[in-house]
């Protein structure tokens, strides 16, 4: 990609502290020049990007001379003539504008076209952009690829962005070009194959929190669900069986009886499905079978349904801060002290309450303490730095052990309510007990897991052994 047009910036624009680069401009052996046809906010951020890593770069604009500012030490000029003055050329305009490239065919034959876009919504036209701009201008090689950065990500390098530039392309030299001129600018590339695969790269940008769909659908449907369980044992039942209104409970006390148990649920929900991929290899004997998809998808959803838990339960503590401040808690302690004066009688001291409080909100702060260890640990700046089994040792070992605090911590909760019969308004259950039902399982599960015999055997299995055949000598080592 050799250029044959005139220079637009010498080394000394860029000062080289500012470099966003891992290649200084003093290292490169030459600056080769490259193309870029829009001077938008994409085109102008890849631009800056492309001179601070020792490219000179030229700009293709409809108005040359009123496109707006271009970043210093860069010119801009007709499309025609930017075309003949680099071989690789980046298409940072919108797909609607593409037609006036056929126009500009011969002078972009055999060059490499890069193709940035996007559009507003999946499915908007019949074809991949790529593969249109492809059909426009047959004799150039079109690659698809960063269309899943944006101008923020190029302006502050790729230590404060993501790192991956997907690319994909008929043409293995083209794609090399575009693969070497990203690896320059500190971006890690990934091939995703033949321009066929364009299509698919230009949904990825399109798509909506794509690995959080389930958890926040499931926390949703719980909190919605657990809601209207306790307006109707709450507030309706005491609109009806006494008389009286407690709609105003609604915003604070439901709340924050509702997102301790959807936490609860959720942290659950992490550790269950390893749970049962342990107990299918027990059952298969295997390492080697697959899990079915609904366990696999399960699986790779977890740490976001542990980082909605952790919020559930941030929200469950803050709301908790605030009952002293509540104007309905303040009336209540008032109008007992005066009701203790009245009646010249005061409250025993009672040793078995004392304990059981300070344990309730001792597992209550071990609990959050530690899931906050494990969301901060699922933070890429810090399992990056963590090794596997320090990351393993966090996220599973200790997992299990903010399950049990936070589990325990609702059982104090409860305390001896599960045998009083008012508890059950209605006849049904207080909303906390359903809470419990799905963390002890786990528990329970998990216990059995670690019983000496078990454990041997599920270890074996992860190693490699295989139970082949039920009469085989359960010694004999996996032949590979």
């Amino acid at each position: 990609m050799s250029s044959d047009g005139q220079s637009g910036v010498s080394k000394e624009v860029i000062p080289e502290s500012v470099s966003l680069c891992p290649l200084s401009m003093a290292d490169a052996p030459e600056q080769k020049q490259l193309c870029i046809f829009g001077t938008g906010d994409l085109g102008r951020s890849l631009g800056q990007r492309l001179l601070q890593c020792g490219y000179r770069v030229v700009y293709g604009s409809r108005r040359p001379h009123g496109c707006g500012p271009v970043p210093p030490g860069t010119q801009a000029m007709s499309h025609e003539a930017a075309a003949q003055t680099a071989a690789l050329v980046f298409i940072c305009i919108h797909r609607e504008n593409y037609d006036f490239l056929e126009t500009l065919a011969p002078q972009l034959k055999g060059k490499v076209l890069v193709d940035v876009s996007n559009n507003l919504r999946k499915n908007l036209y019949p074809e991949a952009n790529a593969e249109y701009l492809q059909r426009l201008i047959p004799g150039a090689h079109v690659v698809k690829a960063f269309n899943t950065l944006s101008a923020w990500a190029l302006q502050n390098g790729p230590s404060d962005a993501s790192r991956q530039v997907y690319l994909c392309g008929n043409s293995a030299e083209a794609k090399q070009a575009v693969a070497d001129t990203a690896t320059k600018l500190g971006f890690s590339v990934l091939d995703r194959g033949s321009l066929s695969a364009a299509r698919e790269l230009e949904e990825f940008p399109l798509q909506l929190f794509p690995e959080w769909r389930v958890p926040l659908l499931l926390a949703t449907g719980l909190t919605a669900f657990f809601f209207l369980y306790l307006v109707i044992r709450d507030v309706v039942y005491s609109y009806v069986e006494k008389e009286k209104d407690v709609s105003f409970r609604i915003m604070v006390s439901l709340a924050n009886k509702v997102f301790p148990i959807v936490s609860l649920i959720m942290l659950s929900l992490c550790y269950l499905p390893g749970v049962i991929a342990a107990i299918l290899q027990l059952y298969r004997g295997t390492k080697y079978k697959r899990f079915p998809d609904w366990l696999d998808r399960w699986m790779l959803c977890r740490k976001q349904m542990g980082l909605v838990a952790l919020a559930f339960a941030s929200l469950h503590v803050l709301y908790t801060l605030i009952i002293p401040i509540r104007y309905y808690v303040r009336f209540r302690l008032s109008e007992m002290t005066v009701s203790q004066i009245r009646e010249n009688q005061t409250s025993k001291f009672d040793t078995t309450m004392a304990w059981r409080v300070d344990s309730y909100y001792s597992m209550g702060v071990l609990g959050f303490g530690l899931y906050l260890l494990l969301g901060i640990s699922s933070l890429p700046s810090v399992s990056n730095a963590l090794s596997w089994r320090e990351f393993s040792f966090i996220q599973s070992k200790l997992g299990y052990l903010t399950l049990f605090f936070c589990t325990f911590h609702t059982y104090l909760y409860g305390w001896n309510k599960f045998l009083s019969p008012s508890s059950y308004k209605w006849y049904t259950p207080p909303a906390y007990m359903f809470s419990l039902v799905l963390p002890s399982a786990v528990l329970v599960l998990r216990l059995l897991l670690l019983l000496p015999c078990v454990d041997r055997s599920l270890t074996r299995i992860r190693q490699g052994w295989e139970r082949t055949d039920p009469e085989a000598d359960s010694k004999k080592p996996l032949l590979t």
